[in-house]
Parts: C-alpha cells; structure tokens; sequence
C-alpha cells in the first residue's frame, strides 16, 4: 500500500528531536504563551521575511482574525477564488462579510487576477489569493489592482509554506496573509495549528489581542476577542520541523519534476502548470483527466491512495446554496471539481513508490 502521505514519517526520521522538544516544554511547567510560542514566532517570521509572525489555533483562525484586525466585517465583500477549500469562504462569512468569487486560472489553479477585476463592486474592501497546491497566485498583477482600488490582499498561505514568488516567499506578498500548520501540510504540527505574518505593526498587535481574549494584559480586554492559541508543544515540534522545511519542499519537488516528466503526453491527462518566476512547494501534485474516478480507481485497486482536492466547490455546498449563485455561475470550478486528483507526494516518498505511481497510470491511460 502506497499512502497518499505517510505523516508518522516525519516523526521516526526526527524522534530523538522531537522527544526532546517534549521533555523541554513538560519540565518547563509553562504551556501556553511561552517562551517555545515566541521563539517559533521569531523563527518564522524570520523565514517569511516579515517582521511579525502571531500564531493562532488553526487556519481558519489566522484568516478570521485577520479579517478582524483590518476591521472587515457586515457590509464589506471579500473577492475569493471559486476553486479553493471552504475555509477561504468561511473565515469571510464569520466576520459577517460577504465572499465574491473570482474564476481561477485551470493551469494554475489560482485565482486569475482578470476576473478579479471583474468582481471588484464598491462593496469591495479586500481581495483574499490563495496559494493552492503550494502553486503561487500570481501576485504582482493582483496587488497593481489592490492598490488601484485601495484594497487590503489577505495570502491564504495554509498549502503554500517556503513557496516563492519572484525570490519572496509566500507570507510576505500581501498585506499580511494566513498559514495553517494542520499535520498534512507542507510545515505540519502534530495537531491544528496557524499563525498569522505581516510587516503591518498594528495588524500583528490586533491579532495578538484577539487570538487571546482581545486582551494584551491579563484582565484587560481591548477587544471582543476569542481563544484561539498555538500551544508550547505544538510551537516546539514546528521549531523541529521548520529546520528541515526547504529540504522536504526539494523532496517533494524531486516526485513533482518525475512526475511531470514521466507523465508529460499520457492520453488527455493534464498536468499542473507553475507560474514562471514562481517556485511551487507541491503541497499536492493535482492532475487532471475526464475520467478521473476510473484512474482513482484504478490506482486504489493497485494499493496506490489518491484524493480529490475538491470534490465540491464552496458555491455548491450547503453553507452556500442560499447565496443566489446561478447555476452556471462558475463553470471553470465546477469543471476541476469533476476532474481533478491528487496523486501522492510527500516528503518520505521513495523512489520505488512513484515510480509505481507513474506505470499505474500510465498502465489505466495507454
């Protein structure tokens, strides 16, 4: 059985370092907003490239709050990709925003920066991109727009941790942007996790204070704040793991570039495209094919895991079906939900692996 990615991995080649992170922060007594919470944040930030680096309980948390912090909220729109995980559209929705679709780009799968001109209303006060795949939104020409319209650019960075977009990572591009640390990322805790990243000094503060309560001193609350805090294990095991962050990005893109060229010209499979000037991390290695439950099928009867990133657009889910959408309303989103799936790709992958992989599909296509 090949899985679609072995987490447990990641523990075994790091144990002894990991088992020390543990043993630091239990006999330290102090596990929440501690010293490991602090030094992760630096490091971090640190590798960004942003001066400030708040860590969160999940993603979601990191966009939520950061809406919050820019004061976006009942009345505002929110332009989203139409092609993206629900939490996009959900962390708009909790602040009492409304989000507005934009159509991605099919070969990037990101949000394509001519419809987001398209969506732009008076109503409009921010434009969220989001870095699916670990592929890169093609920022340059999406921040020319927010600055034409004085709009605030949120980075949905949760798939997209070490990417790099004209020699700048990914976290430092926008006015601030959202990271999830959920075990299957790319820099995944051993539970939920997010922070936030901006070079915004009154943003980092505001997000400080609502992710605690909205209080910076204890009992003073400036803010109508939530809970929503990285505890010190998981803070020490992202320490662990951040060392060895761009040398499992290169892993990963090691699969990424066997694939892309084991696969290139198989039947009508389409293969992932990256940005020129970008440097993908490849989160997930997303093809496409017309018939791909039959591939999906087919390699799960070789003992191959694959998994569909995403089987329902957030316009047709049931949180949504009230919003008034046409039925045609995004026809490039409803297309990738019919045929786009995830093949494995990780770190810890071996070569023997992907290259079964690749002759099983290539076996269904020929």
């Amino acid at each position: 059985m090949i899985k679609f990615l072995d987490l447990k991995a990641a523990y075994l080649e790091l144990q002894p370092e990991f088992d020390q992170a543990y043993h630091r922060v239990m006999e330290s007594g102090w596990y929440l907003l501690g010293q490991e919470t602090e030094a992760f944040e630096e490091e971090y930030a640190r590798y960004c490239g942003t001066k400030h680096c708040v860590t969160v309980a999940n993603g979601l948390d990191a966009l939520m709050l950061c809406l919050r912090a820019f004061d976006i909220g009942a009345g505002d729109e929110v332009i989203v990709p139409s092609h993206t995980f629900i939490a996009s559209w959900l962390a708009v929705t909790h602040v009492g925003a409304r989000p507005v679709p934009a159509e991605p780009n099919p070969a990037t799968f990101n949000i394509d920066p001519a419809q987001i001109e398209k969506a732009i209303t008076p109503n409009t006060r921010a434009i969220m991109p989001v870095h699916l795949y670990g592929q890169l939104a093609d920022m340059d020409p999406i921040m020319e727009i927010a600055s034409r319209h004085n709009l605030i650019v949120l980075e949905d960075a949760a798939q997209s941790h070490g990417a790099r977009y004209q020699n700048r990572r990914s976290g430092a591009l926008g006015n601030a942007a959202a990271h999830s640390f959920y075990p299957g990322k790319n820099l995944g805790a051993f539970s939920d996790g997010g922070a936030v990243t901006t070079n915004d000094s009154s943003i980092a503060e505001s997000v400080r204070k609502l992710r605690n309560y909205g209080s910076k001193t204890k009992y003073q609350h400036d803010l109508p704040g939530i809970n929503s805090r990285l505890d010190e294990l998981q803070a020490a095991f992202l320490r662990v793991k951040l060392r060895y962050l761009d040398k499992w990005n290169a892993q990963r893109g090691k699969i990424a570039n066997q694939y892309l060229s084991d696969l290139a010209g198989i039947g009508n499979l389409e293969l992932p495209a990256s940005l020129p000037g970008t440097e993908p991390v490849w989160h997930l290695f997303v093809i496409r094919h017309p018939d791909r439950d039959g591939i999906q099928k087919h390699l799960a009867d070789a003992g191959i895991g694959t998994l569909i990133h995403y089987p329902v657009p957030p316009h047709r889910a049931g949180a949504y079906q009230n919003q008034g959408f046409a039925p045609d309303a995004f026809p490039v989103a409803d297309e990738l939900a019919r045929s786009v799936l995830s093949l494995p790709i990780g770190p810890h992958q071996s070569p023997e692996s992907t290259e079964l992989v690749v002759q099983e599909t290539i076996n269904k296509l020929r």
